[in-house]
């Protein structure tokens, strides 16, 4: 079996974000993490290429990337793409997802790649990708490519694909008919029996199960709130004082407008990978409107702008992340007696 892999500037040994730029560019063999791919591969089968490219430059060219790669495993009689591991790194599991789908309509070959589950490209190419769940430690790459070779190997051979507990692949929300012992009412007796027991059991429709969120009071007079601008957009001051990351942001700042009608566009600049924000540049309110929120202060429509807006980058972001970051803004927000938000995103 002829293996091509795709992995980003990191695990190319470019370097990081400082690199995340780097244009894609072809090696032969096995590259980095490929190495260990290619010795579970075993005997009879080989990395016969590798593709790297920077983070940022493919999530800005998915299609011209997906064109290279799809260029690149025709030509070398490719039987398997491989893609990743890409772990909590959101901008190469896009990247690794849109590959992979365009490798497999295209060429009609197996394309497989693995992620976190809370990977921004889990959520886009479950549906149409095999994705192994790697977890969100690098430390699991040895057994997340022994996965990933295992299932590889069974596409290539036209094997049947077993169910994602399986063979380890994320859910892809297909339901498939299956003749089985047990009817449907004593496979649930058993399940509520084993949990009323405090055994294990699997679900046969798994639900991930989120912390609720209650629903705050109501702002029933706006004309007598302070409002406050917070976004995760990833404005910030020219300078980019709190070193907001492109992605998986952990820190978050508040920044002062005191006295001013309007934000300048030669004073900010935008710290975020995951999205086209020369238009913000060009003028911040488009993602942070203090202009508009100053009318409505003067009209009376609002009580008072809260004169310092929060931000942060939330390009892939895991969640419990996010919420640290929520708890922490909102306590800021309390203590200045703010009583509600206006939150921007992208």
């Amino acid at each position: 079996m002829r293996v091509v892999h795709y992995i980003n500037q990191f695990f190319g040994g470019i370097g990081g974000e400082e690199r995340a730029d780097s244009p894609l560019e072809v090696r032969p063999g096995p590259v980095g993490p490929g190495r260990l791919l290619d010795q579970l591969l075993g005997e009879e089968s080989h990395v016969v290429s590798t593709i790297v490219c920077g983070d940022n430059l493919a999530a800005e060219n998915l299609d011209d990337v997906a064109v290279a790669a799809i260029s690149e495993v025709k030509a070398s009689g490719a039987d398997l793409f491989v893609a990743g591991p890409c772990f909590q790194a959101g901008r190469y599991g896009t990247a690794a997802g849109a590959v992979c789908a365009a490798v497999k309509e295209k060429l009609g070959i197996p394309a497989i790649t693995a992620m976190s589950v809370e990977n921004p490209g889990a959520d886009l190419y479950r549906a149409s990708v095999y994705i192994i769940d790697s977890g969100d430690d690098v430390s699991r790459m040895q057994p997340t490519l022994a996965a990933m070779v295992r299932l590889g190997k069974k596409l290539s051979a036209g094997e049947k694909v077993g169910r994602p507990s399986e063979e380890g692949y994320l859910p892809q929300g297909a339901l498939k008919s299956e003749f089985v012992e047990k009817s449907a009412a004593s496979r649930l007796a058993d399940m509520l029996l084993a949990k009323m027991r405090g055994e294990s059991f699997e679900a046969e429709v798994p639900i991930q199960a989120t912390e609720p969120v209650p629903v705050p009071p109501a702002v029933t007079d706006l004309s007598q709130a302070t409002v406050a601008l917070v976004t995760d957009g990833g404005l910030v001051p020219k300078g980019n004082p709190h070193q907001f990351p492109l992605a998986f942001s952990r820190v978050w700042g508040a920044y002062s407008f005191a006295g001013e009608e309007a934000l300048a566009p030669d004073d900010y600049e935008v710290s975020h990978g995951g999205y086209d924000n020369r238009h913000v540049e060009q003028d911040p309110h488009r993602l942070v409107p203090v202009d508009t929120l100053r009318e409505l202060e003067k009209h009376g429509a609002i009580g008072k702008l809260h004169e310092e807006f929060l931000s942060t980058t939330g390009n892939g972001n895991p969640l419990a992340n996010s919420r640290r970051i929520g708890r922490e803004m909102a306590k800021r927000l309390k203590d200045s007696g703010v009583d509600t938000v206006v939150l921007t995103s992208t």
